[in-house]
């Protein structure tokens, strides 16, 4: 039988990259498969340049966690477990996969078996690379700061809009330049702001019509990036490191769309601790940068988004179901009428879309009364949401039903260990040849480990049905606690329960999907659904429920 082989090779920087040790990886896997007469493909070759074995979003590896599932390798080929993964962790999940799916992993440097003490080895070596990698990584930051406060580094993986560096030295402050033609639209972009009165979507939609690109080359100049260009130090002639540090993201980035890879959120240092790097030729007068950033300030405290004057029992949780974008409150004609809009309807400028989203107005008053109706009834009925948390856990079995399977396992467990005592008994009697009872036995043995792992999953299967049990008994209790205070609640009454226990109305046309969140420990009661992020896919404190509502 062919054996049917994948090579993945992995290198951490570019510099690597260029110095021919991902290639030297690549040709040492290939000799060894033409060692062993195995058959490679060249689809099957896949490799990771310049990427990070701390994270397992890699493009190659993810095409050969693809090839895997799909059965069309037998064995994958690596030098090192190191090139899988610095983390011990993301090493067994891989390996954990891969062997569910009857492909076998092979080192070279490091062959490893199933045996326990080889398996141990495995483990220490993966523990000793995360710490060489989060010891590389300290080192990496120690000496970073050292060449900041030096003067002999910029903190820049890019310069800023307007500079330009050495293309033999990007990182060399002595060769930051002024690129004129940005430089005068940065100057303008400060004139107009500061001298005009220029708000940020004005200047936006000035940029926008005088046919000037953004940084990234984009027709339609964003917000942040002009506040970014408005904030930035280096435009004065001073270029700083240390501005900020990142936190992870305490909030989805959006309710209807995958989280895919999480960003960190940067959170901005006090000027103290900023570190001086260089001095650079400036753009604007550090009087006039002054200004724009006391001018920034005042203008945030009067933003739209610190305006509570008027109430919705919804706001920031209604989205899209056309365009998948989130709805903004709006309030005309003084108040009379209010409206859940979404935000692909707004100018360019805000939605960063050529298009207009055809999506009507919500009504908000509705649309506020219908959801909360709803959460009354769906906390007044708690048998709607122990249902979901059933089919979530894939049902459950009636404690007769598993009885009697259980019975039944047993039955055949002592079938099987009398015929495997007859068996032995007749060739015992010299009945039965050895050849003849080598074989039956080892039919029997067979049949025995299947019953056995009947059995395990048995067992599995009642362990969950009563941990479902147990969350359903906490819902039910949650429900019975707030139905008292459904009839009298104020607003902020509702307001706060509506937060903790809907995490998105989705508006599509006429018809209206909740999702709803219930906690079922005491404790997920004081966590809302939108600050797990990702933790929500695997925590057993909340359970999610969709409820759809056409309204025709």
């Amino acid at each position: 039988m062919m054996v049917r082989v994948a090579l993945y090779a992995r290198v951490s920087t570019m510099h690597q990259t260029q110095t021919q040790t991902l290639d030297q990886q690549l040709e040492r896997l290939k000799a060894h498969v033409q060692e062993q007469s195995w058959s490679l493909d060249d689809k099957h070759i896949f490799r990771d340049d310049g990427l990070s074995g701390a994270s397992l979003n890699r493009p190659g590896l993810d095409r050969l966690r693809d090839t895997v599932r799909f059965g069309e390798v037998d064995y994958i080929l690596m030098t090192a477990p190191d090139r899988l993964a610095r983390n011990y962790v993301h090493q067994m999940i891989l390996l954990d996969e891969w062997a569910r799916f009857g492909c076998q992993v092979q080192f070279l440097d490091r062959p490893m078996s199933q045996d326990p003490h080889d398996q141990l080895l495995l483990q220490i070596r993966s523990a000793v690379a995360e710490y060489e990698r989060t010891l590389i990584t300290d080192r990496m930051r120690r000496g970073r700061f050292a060449k900041y406060r030096a003067g002999v580094l910029l903190p820049w993986t890019r310069p800023p809009y307007g500079y330009r560096v050495d293309a033999e030295h990007p990182r060399d402050p002595n060769g930051v330049r002024i690129e004129e033609s940005e430089a005068v639209i940065i100057r303008e972009i400060y004139a107009l702001y500061l001298h005009e009165g220029y708000s940020l979507c004005q200047l936006a939609k000035y940029l926008h019509h005088q046919g000037i690109p953004t940084p990234s080359g984009k027709r339609l100049w964003g917000l942040a990036t002009l506040r970014a260009i408005l904030r930035q130090p280096a435009y004065t002639g001073k270029v700083y490191a240390g501005r900020s540090r990142y936190r992870a993201a305490r909030i989805r980035r959006s309710a209807t769309h995958p989280i895919g890879q999480p960003h960190l959120t940067a959170v901005e240092l006090p000027v103290e601790t900023w570190i001086l790097v260089a001095t650079v030729p400036p753009i604007v007068t550090q009087e006039q940068f002054d200004l724009v950033q006391q001018r920034l300030r005042q203008n945030k405290s009067f933003a739209k988004r610190n305006n509570k004057v008027h109430q919705y029992l919804l706001r920031a949780l209604v989205s899209c179901g056309l365009c998948q974008a989130a709805c903004i409150c709006r309030t005309t004609d003084h108040g009379k009428y209010q409206y859940y809009l979404c935000s692909g309807k707004q100018k360019a400028i805000h939605s960063r879309k050529e298009h207009k989203c055809p999506a009507r107005f919500a009504p908000a008053q509705q649309l506020d009364d219908l959801v909360w109706q709803d959460l009354c009834v769906v906390l007044t009925h708690p048998q709607s949401l122990t249902d979901a948390l059933q089919r979530a856990h894939g049902g459950h079995w009636l404690p007769q039903e598993l009885q009697a399977r259980c019975a039944n396992l047993r039955r055949a467990h002592t079938h099987l260990a009398k015929q495997l005592d007859r068996l032995t008994e007749a060739y015992l009697a010299e009945v039965v040849p050895l050849a003849e009872y080598q074989r039956r036995r080892a039919d029997l043995e067979q049949k025995a480990h299947a019953l056995e792992a009947q059995e395990t999953q048995l067992m599995t299967q009642a362990d969950r049905q009563a941990e479902v049990a147990a969350l359903s008994i906490a819902v039910e209790d949650f429900c019975h606690r707030v139905q008292t205070s459904l009839v009298n609640a104020t607003f902020e009454q509702k307001r706060q329960l509506v937060e903790l226990l809907i995490d998105r109305v989705i508006v599509t046309g006429e018809d209206i999907e909740i999702h709803y969140v219930i906690p079922t420990t005491p404790a997920s009661e004081h966590i809302r659904f939108c600050h797990l992020r990702s933790d929500y896919f695997c925590t057993p404190d909340l359970i999610r429920v969709a409820n759809f509502y056409p309204t025709q």
